[in-house]
């Protein structure tokens, strides 16, 4: 008991570690290369700026696989595939929630037939429960042609590239104990990384090798947890670790959602999942595929069922979505609570 509650204070102190570590050094550092390289925001948006949020989640996954030869491989799919069905249900439903997101056709079109094929692609993986260097690549090559698309979204349908910058919060001037805290541990983080804005490269370099460390404890504690709970990993990463590590996704999309920018909060939700899946996922099978051994054997027990439900969330937003084309209070209340029915579902499933 006392493993148990010891390893969930650790899980969540983490968990916390990491979004200050993302939002406020990992983000910002990428943010700038972004204007450096000249990035459209929409490609800047698919590509670096989800990799800044989905940083954890690929951490993580990598670290699993890594780790005393691949035998936790599944809490990093698990905690993907998990993050996947958060960030569609929980993240557009609260964004919902606070301001009803009008969405245009073709951008809903693009992103969710290329995350349905991300997710074809995951559930042909999983067939046979062994990835091998081609199954890999196919998700690496699947990730490339969606940034191509975007690439010539603008040309193909002019004005309608949604703005994804940054959002650069108001600092109120009397801030609560928790935000002092939040500050105060940003300072200190910023002792090693020197000003994201103006060091970046350092403040890169510095923030992944913290997001990695921070995520092998993770790892660790998180099979800890599962032990003291008698319970399988895979389940503590499917609901613990992947509602946890997408935090900082939905407080970026609710303040999106705030400042009457809905659609943009639903794109980078589904973006982020694409680049989850593909990259997330694919770039470390094929990392330990190339220099660790031959096969990556995955246990697809508890996994195929979660990544059913999370073709079918995406079936039910884009129903929402296509229901002129806007997704209201009621929708986003609904997607909450179907995500709290699939938590219970998975918790109280044998």
């Amino acid at each position: 008991m006392v493993a148990g509650i010891t390893s969930f204070i650790i899980i969540i102190l983490c968990i916390y570690l990491l979004t200050i570590i993302t939002d406020e050094l990992f983000i910002e550092s990428l943010d700038e290369i972004a204007k450096n390289l000249q990035l459209p925001s929409n490609v800047a948006g698919a590509s670096l700026m989800a990799m800044g949020s989905s940083m954890p989640e690929l951490s993580i996954a990598l670290i699993a696989l890594v780790q005393e030869s691949g035998a936790h491989s599944d809490i990093g799919v698990g905690n993907i595939v998990g993050s996947a069905v958060f960030n569609i249900l929980v993240i557009t439903g609260a964004s919902a929630l606070v301001r009803p997101a009008r969405v245009t056709g073709q951008v809903v079109m693009r992103d969710c037939m290329m995350y349905s094929m991300s997710i074809g692609l995951l559930l042909f993986a999983f067939l046979d429960g062994k990835i091998t260097i081609f199954e890999s690549i196919s998700f690496l090559f699947l990730y490339a042609i969606y940034i191509a698309i975007l690439f010539q979204w603008n040309r193909l349908f002019p004005g309608q590239d949604i703005d994804e910058e940054l959002l650069e919060e108001e600092e109120d001037q009397d801030q609560t104990i928790l935000q002092k805290i939040y500050s105060g541990i940003a300072t200190v983080l910023r002792l090693l990384t020197g000003p994201p804005r103006k060091a970046y490269v350092r403040a890169f370099i510095v923030s992944v090798l913290l997001i990695a460390a921070i995520s092998w404890v993770l790892v660790e504690y998180a099979v800890v947890l599962a032990e003291a709970l008698g319970v399988p990993a895979i389940l503590v990463a499917l609901t613990i670790l992947a509602g946890g590590s997408s935090v900082p996704d939905l407080i970026s999309s609710v303040l999106v959602a705030k400042k009457g920018r809905g659609e943009a909060a639903v794109s980078n939700a589904i973006g982020s999942n694409i680049f989850d899946i593909s990259i997330g996922l694919g770039l470390p099978w094929l990392l330990v595929l190339l220099f660790q051994q031959d096969t990556i054997v995955v246990g697809t027990e508890g996994l195929l069922s979660s990544t059913y439900v999370l073709l079918g969330t995406v079936v039910v937003l884009y129903i929402f979505l296509t229901t002129d084309r806007t997704l209201s209070r009621r929708e986003g209340a609904i997607l909450l609570l179907l995500y709290l029915v699939y938590v219970l579902w998975a918790w109280l499933t044998p």
